[in-house]
């Protein structure tokens, strides 16, 4: 099977999975602050850094909406990807916050950020990763095409633990990352 196809099998299988370990918001938000607080606590790059690109959740994904607030009122520096075609723009977390027209995701409305080496960590999501980095996500490309953008940007992964697979098919244009985190995984080290 090539990779296209596997990851095709992969997502469908993560679908079910993602149906049949329906969590409430009180489950999503614990499993969500084990991520984060493991990120915050155990990740000497969190410490350093001040510039933090991050996501605004979908609703299957770990909420990282409160951790961002979080983080920026404690002095980090907090952007979030706002689609612009086939690629992501990054953009500082405001209070203003409008829906992307394509997928209803909430995205900050201000100004992107011209210097892309500023962003010193990128927290991103994943519908599937395995432990050596390799992340899938929901097929656009939108990752691949920033993370090598982001040129001295630390980066990391996170999902829920029916996510973590034992093996992401990859194709020469995936981007992996370099640390991956889960609620009871963690390679930080």
């Amino acid at each position: 099977m090539n990779p296209v196809d596997e990851k095709r099998a992969l997502r469908q299988r993560i679908r079910q999975l993602k149906a049949e370990n329906r969590l409430d918001d009180e489950q999503r938000t614990a499993l969500a602050d084990n991520v984060f607080g493991v990120i915050e606590r155990t990740l000497t790059a969190f410490s350093e850094c001040h510039h933090i690109l991050m996501y605004h959740e979908l609703p299957d994904e770990l909420p990282a909406t409160r951790w961002a607030l979080k983080w920026q009122s404690d002095g980090k520096r907090i952007y979030l990807p706002r689609i612009k075609g086939d690629t992501l723009d990054v953009v500082e977390l405001d209070n203003d916050l409008a829906p992307d027209a394509r997928y209803g995701i909430l995205e900050p409305t201000g100004a992107p950020l011209d210097d892309l080496s500023l962003i010193d960590l990128a927290i991103v999501p994943a519908v599937a990763l395995d432990c050596h980095g390799n992340r899938m996500g929901r097929g656009k490309g939108f990752y691949d095409r920033l993370l090598p953008r982001l040129s001295r940007a630390i980066t990391v992964g996170v999902c829920y633990d029916f996510q973590l697979v034992d093996r992401i098919p990859t194709d020469a244009h995936d981007v992996p990352l370099q640390f991956v985190v889960t609620p009871t995984f963690h390679n930080l080290l």
